[in-house]
């Protein structure tokens, strides 16, 4: 997952990682967290570093991811099953692909107790509140979020505690949600350090459409376009890739299983921003055959002061290679 681009790695040792602050009593109990891949480990480490919760409950499909998760002492509790995983606790977030969300909320559904609040950090809103909201009892409150953070890597040894640090996480609550558990949402990501933003499920599908689904599908098109030139180029694709081509790569190597599931599950929205996409191409495909450089110089200029902007918001870094560091052996 690369949604947010990627933020530097580094925790303050034993003492609460930087940019984080420690609770001086816990938002609730009992936290569990579903799914402890990139994001899920991220949200257990951080909730350890701030006290954000008593007890830290965690679960896997993979028998092997939950041995992995007890040997880097992510939880408090590593539970066989969601179902367990969720019995008792006061907040339940899904961390696994969108397209698995519905099934994990009827596993949990049974388990859970009055005034639970379940969310999720799906890429995808509108179908999470359309498939998972009828599986859940109405005790229980539905409150999706979303944080825009991330990096390629995937797995329970890929999150760091600071990850959502500056990071925006939208919270989409559906009509009618209870008040005081859309702010315990909010509350719970302002914990870890992120920026809460409000939205519809709606518009958020729309505008993540443009802002991470689309690059993503363009990325995964253009790396594997390479891939069919590389036999024809005799590897000269790969030995000579440019810093543009390498970013692609970058974004291409994330989660096929996610974006698989984001691109089936939010299909109307990237389609209205392909369709839009293909007629910019087409303008821009005009003015290099008949020579325009005015409108290449325009659109160059205009692009160029979105980057700015989005450096100027501490959304990224203006250092050597849109500041990524390369990770160490031990990362």
């Amino acid at each position: 997952m690369v949604e947010g681009g990627l933020v530097e790695r580094s925790l303050a040792g034993s003492s609460v990682a930087e940019g984080l602050k420690r609770r001086a009593a816990p938002l609730v109990e009992r936290l569990a967290v579903i799914g402890p891949g990139l994001i899920g480990s991220s949200i257990l480490r951080a909730a350890r570093e701030t006290g954000l919760a008593r007890t830290l409950v965690t679960t896997d499909a993979n028998p092997a991811v939950r041995e992995r998760v007890r040997e880097l002492g992510l939880a408090d509790e590593v539970a066989p099953t969601s179902a367990e995983a969720a019995a008792g606790t006061d907040i339940v977030i899904i961390c696994v692909p969108v397209g698995a969300i519905a099934s994990v909320a009827g596993e949990i559904a049974d388990r859970l107790k009055p005034g639970a609040i379940v969310s999720d950090v799906g890429s995808v809103k509108a179908s999470v509140i359309d498939k998972a909201g009828p599986l859940l009892p109405a005790s229980v409150h539905l409150i999706p979020a979303h944080p825009v953070a991330g990096t390629e890597y995937s797995g329970p040894d890929a999150g760091f505690a600071t990850l959502f640090v500056n990071r925006w996480s939208i919270v989409t609550p559906p009509e009618n949600a209870d008040p005081s558990a859309v702010a315990t949402v909010a509350a719970l990501w302002e914990a870890l350090g992120a920026n809460v933003e409000f939205m519809t499920a709606q518009h958020h599908d729309l505008v993540l459409a443009i802002t991470s689904h689309v690059p993503h599908l363009i990325a995964y098109n253009i790396v594997g376009t390479a891939a069919d030139l590389e036999a024809v180029t005799q590897s000269e694709v790969i030995k000579f890739s440019a810093g543009g081509f390498r970013d692609f790569t970058r974004i291409a190597s994330s989660d096929p299983t996610m974006w698989r599931d984001v691109f089936l599950n939010n299909k109307d929205a990237v389609l209205e921003m392909l369709g839009r996409f293909n007629e910019d191409i087409a303008a821009l495909a005009r003015a290099i055959r008949w020579g325009d450089g005015e409108a290449l110089f325009d659109l160059f200029t205009r692009t160029r002061a979105i980057r700015r902007n989005i450096i100027d918001l501490g959304q990224e870094t203006a250092e050597p290679d849109f500041g990524r560091h390369t990770r160490s052996k031990d990362q």
